[in-house]
């Protein structure tokens, strides 16, 4: 089950929110050991208070298995604010059409089905999640900072990563910025791919509030 929680959902959601923090925490600290905000077991940052959405991915047993943060690349973000260098001397994207997403995160058992190119089934749901808010929100493109493992799961996934820059290290893994194309063919490649047979995200819901 994929939930999409926009800022005046904050309060509902709050005890999903907290688990997102939390599984933030094993993914970030614990298993890649970045360098990250942290209190209490779970991961912060300064993006998480502009009010971002977040897409969550929930498991058969109702737990928080992934989660992904979009916000508006017209406000702060992290290519522009923090890793600047990823952008080569190109200029940093502000243009209304386009949103920045981060801290994809995905904690899975060893269960976990698979899909095309051995990627988990829950991969495919959050790339496709992001791409039907995307529609939903006439956005064009998705722009991220990633690193080149990340890079690689993307282009399996068949949506590939459209390179700002050249890769740079930071602190201890090769990060690259790029575009993702937001369109009605990148979500059947990925649906496809994924063995996803329809929309994961609730209809109603996807759009932003006016």
């Amino acid at each position: 089950m994929m939930q999409l929680i926009t800022p005046d959902l904050y309060g509902e959601f709050a005890s999903e929110l907290k688990e997102m923090h939390g599984l933030r925490y094993r993914v970030f600290k614990e298993r890649l050991n970045w360098k990250v905000q942290t209190e209490g077991e779970m991961e912060t940052d300064a993006f998480d208070e502009l009010k971002p959405v977040y897409l969550l991915l929930k498991g058969s047993d109702w737990r928080i298995r992934g989660c992904v943060r979009l916000l508006p690349a017209t406000g702060p973000t992290m290519l522009r604010d923090i890793f600047p260098v990823l952008l080569g001397a190109s200029p940093a994207p502000a243009s209304s059409d386009i949103w920045e997403s981060s801290r994809f995160a995905l904690d899975l058992p060893p269960s976990a089905p698979k899909a095309a190119g051995g990627l988990a089934r829950e991969t495919y749901e959050l790339f496709a999640g992001m791409i039907e808010f995307g529609l939903a929100n006439d956005l064009s493109r998705i722009v991220t900072v990633t690193d080149i493992r990340m890079e690689r799961i993307l282009r399996l996934a068949s949506w590939p990563l459209s390179r700002i820059g050249q890769p740079q290290a930071v602190g201890i893994t090769n990060a690259v910025a790029g575009y993702l194309e937001v369109s009605h063919a990148s979500l059947m490649r990925v649906r496809w791919r994924g063995h996803l047979s329809g929309p994961v995200l609730w209809q109603p819901v996807l759009s932003l509030p006016a």
